[in-house]
């Protein structure tokens, strides 16, 4: 067997462009060649010269004991690398407030606009823009935070360059290390940002502008829609569950049990006042609701991996409450069609651990754009099956604490959990009047009709730039 030689030729003088690292990762990923790229271009400035604030404007916070809390009064909503993907931002654990207040930590607030790089771990290098409803939130050591000088250059389009495959190319070859990746404000400092003109950067900028105020808007009108869906129900008070301030499941005794679960957690008395207070106002059971759709995991099947022009997307549990998915591309042609999932389909991710901040037992809701992509057999499709009981209404409960909680409780396994299938068709769905379930879905509807302007909007933001820079090289 012969073995491959490799003849491209790594010249000295680039070492030292790419500050003595020995390493293969900026040679190899194309960063080097993105860098010879750009300075083909009229004009480029270094990153740090168009930023500004602490350590000129790229930054990141110190490492500290954190303490979390769940009460809102007392705490801030703290931002892991890994949830700075996130579409969804309610559930996010929460830092104390006075020690978010304190003046080593103060920076850490984010500032609308702002670029976020993820730049420690598995997810090292991943960009993400701050939306206008993310000034209330704080940010981990994990995240380099980009602060763009107002007065040379529009916050949105310094995104969009990151955020493109020059972008990509350029802070992904700024990555080091082996088992775990870094990224330190000093590498990046000195990359080059493209100048194209106050006109069109002012464009790619007000795209991006507003597809954060749509995304924005998009969890606002979720979290609307919740409140709307206990309010109508006559349930407000499980609009707060407050479950870490209810007294803990411990010496409860149950009269009787039956063959179905012996498990303790299925009985937890918190637990099931939530059941009893949603099944104390009129309303159906998720089997009953579910008969003639579908309630049940997906199909399992043998992935054959494809290229992204004939094949499709999949989407698992981690990747699918991301804003925009990362799945594997595999060939729908040798892979069920239960792959699939139906307009406004809701996925449950539904294997996993019972950690606090895990997505075990959170809900997505599937339609527009989404229909496109495959989904494993990880997640639990809920599907109604009375179409005066729409899917859209049905999220609306799903996505809150109780329903987590609930279905939390009605877990089986060992290490990686499931849902029980025969307690989940039990859980009581209230239903509000037929004009109050409308209202509702058309919330919900209209939430996701923003998320999916929003890609639009931001895919037309880099097809500008992308454009602009190819055009500008010859």
């Amino acid at each position: 067997m012969k073995i491959a030689e490799f003849s491209n030729p790594v010249m000295s003088s680039w070492f030292a462009e790419q500050g003595y690292r020995f390493d293969a990762s900026p040679y190899v990923a194309g960063s080097l060649k993105t860098k010879k790229l750009l300075e083909q271009l009229p004009k480029t400035e270094p990153l740090a010269a168009v930023t500004t604030g602490p350590n000129g404007g790229l930054f990141y916070g110190p490492m500290f004991r954190r303490v979390y809390l769940t009460d809102p009064e007392h705490s801030v909503p703290w931002l892991g690398s890994r949830d700075m993907m996130a579409a969804d931002l309610t559930n996010l654990p929460r830092l104390r407030k006075s020690d978010a207040e304190s003046p080593s930590l103060k920076a850490q607030q984010l500032n609308p606009g702002m670029t976020l790089i993820s730049r420690s771990g598995f997810y090292a290098g991943r960009r993400s823009y701050v939306r206008p409803d993310m000034g209330k939130c704080w940010a981990s050591e994990h995240i380099l935070k980009v602060q763009p000088n107002s007065e040379k250059i529009k916050s949105g389009y310094l995104y969009a360059f990151l955020l493109s495959r020059f972008g990509e190319s350029l802070v992904r070859g700024s990555v080091y290390g082996s088992a775990v990746k870094h990224i330190e404000p000093q590498h990046i400092a000195g990359l080059p940002v493209p100048r194209l003109g106050a006109d069109l950067e002012g464009r790619i900028h007000d795209l991006v502008e507003e597809c954060a105020q749509l995304r924005a808007d998009h969890q606002a009108d979720l979290v609307a829609a919740t409140k709307d869906f206990f309010d109508s129900n006559g349930l407000p008070d499980l609009n707060k569950v407050h479950w870490h301030q209810q007294e803990r499941d411990l010496g409860f005794e149950v009269a009787s049990v039956g063959p179905t679960s012996l498990r303790a957690l299925t009985f937890a008395p918190r637990a099931r006042k939530l059941a009893e207070k949603l099944g104390s106002v009129h309303g159906r059971s998720l089997g009953q609701i579910c008969s003639g759709g579908h309630l049940g995991s997906g199909v399992r099947f043998k992935r054959v991996d494809s290229d992204p022009e004939r094949g499709v997307q999949l989407i698992g549990q981690r990747q699918g409450f991301w804003l925009k998915p990362e799945g594997r591309w595999i060939s729908a042609e040798q892979a069920p069609t239960g792959i699939f999932a139906r307009d406004e389909s809701i996925m449950i991710a539904a294997q996993g651990t019972l950690g606090e901040n895990e997505v075990f037992c959170r809900p997505l809701f599937v339609t527009g754009s989404w229909l496109k992509y495959a989904y494993t057999q990880h997640f639990l499709r809920v599907v109604s099956g009375d179409p005066e009981i729409p899917g859209a209404y049905l999220f609306a409960f799903f996505r809150s604490e109780a329903a987590f909680r609930l279905l939390r409780s009605l877990s089986v396994g060992g290490k990686q959990q499931d849902i029980h299938e025969f307690l989940r068709a039990e859980i009581p769905i209230p239903l509000a009047p037929p004009a109050d379930r409308n209202r509702i879905a058309a919330t919900v509807r209209n939430a996701y009709k923003k998320r999916d302007r929003a890609d639009v909007l931001e895919d037309e933001a880099l097809a500008l730039l992308t454009t602009a820079i190819e055009e500008a090289v010859g």
